[in-house]
């Protein structure tokens, strides 16, 4: 019994080493974050915010405003307990922090990095694809060669031509080239897209089916003078039905010029499939 004694107490020290270096590990991935309530803690992450989970209502979090990877942290009442924050990003990384009362020492700005998180196997709904991954295969249909010729449309010098379809799983990337041969800056208001009927002197609302872009390449401002910008637009799988079209209308900001280019089923069928990267 002695030495079985003797055998079981080492045996039973190594598990719980082990099990103890897994907590610490697991806890040593949480960042810790100082916060004060008369000061505000910038917390900079390398993608947009998706969600945001606190601990407790002691801590007031928001969007920084216009910014979508900036989040602001105070605290809204003095020394509250200890809590935990978690965030996240469009890329599907999980970033975990614990907060604490600090009002003379707070953390002002704190850049987070994409090798802190605590994982990245997230999988969103097919409503919010993975952003990092969409962003890899748009860039990806942007460096094709072009494939397409004669789907254009062209008004007031100012161009918008198709140059390429291309798929991935469950999502259409629509390779744009919009041109600008005039002597005055195109300022960019809308870049539509919808599905409609063939185009009429009149057009209703219940006529389109609004399609909201998953991402675009290129922040879209202006197109300067005698010039062209290439772009990628990145949207939900579809299809279209028969008299349909794709409608990509381009409108100016306090401006009367503005096109459209209507896209038919059988263009859109002539895609390319995007391999993996």
């Amino acid at each position: 019994m002695k030495n079985r004694n003797l055998w079981f107490a080492p045996f039973m020290a190594l598990i719980s080493m082990t099990v103890f270096g897994q907590r610490g590990s697991s806890q040593a991935e949480f960042k810790n974050l100082q916060i004060a309530q008369m000061k505000t803690t910038s917390v900079v992450f390398p993608y947009p915010i998706k969600s945001i989970d606190k601990g407790s209502s002691q801590v007031l979090i928001q969007k920084a405003k216009g910014v979508e990877n900036i989040l602001l942290v105070k605290a809204g009442k003095e020394n509250f307990s200890q809590t935990n924050l978690t965030v996240v990003t469009t890329e599907g990384n999980l970033y975990g922090f614990i907060l604490n009362y600090d009002e003379q020492c707070p953390d002002l700005n704190f850049l987070v990095q994409s090798a802190s998180a605590l994982n990245d196997d997230i999988v969103f709904s097919l409503d919010n694809e993975n952003q990092k991954k969409i962003q890899q295969y748009a860039q990806l249909a942007l460096m094709k060669k072009r494939k397409l010729i004669g789907i254009s449309k062209s008004k007031f010098d100012i161009s918008l031509r198709l140059t390429g379809v291309y798929i991935h799983q469950d999502v259409i990337y629509l390779r744009l080239l919009l041109g600008n041969k005039s002597k005055i800056n195109f300022d960019i208001d809308q870049l539509r897209f919808f599905i409609g009927d063939q185009r009429k002197s009149t057009r209703t609302a219940s006529q389109e089916i609004e399609m909201s872009p998953l991402l675009l390449t290129s922040e879209l401002i202006k197109i300067p003078e005698r010039s062209e910008l290439s772009l990628v637009c990145a949207l939900p799988k579809f299809t279209i039905g028969e008299r349909k079209y794709l409608t990509v209308e381009l409108l100016e900001k306090n401006g009367q010029r503005q096109l459209g280019l209507d896209i038919k089923d059988h263009q859109l069928m002539d895609l390319e499939i995007l391999g993996a990267l």
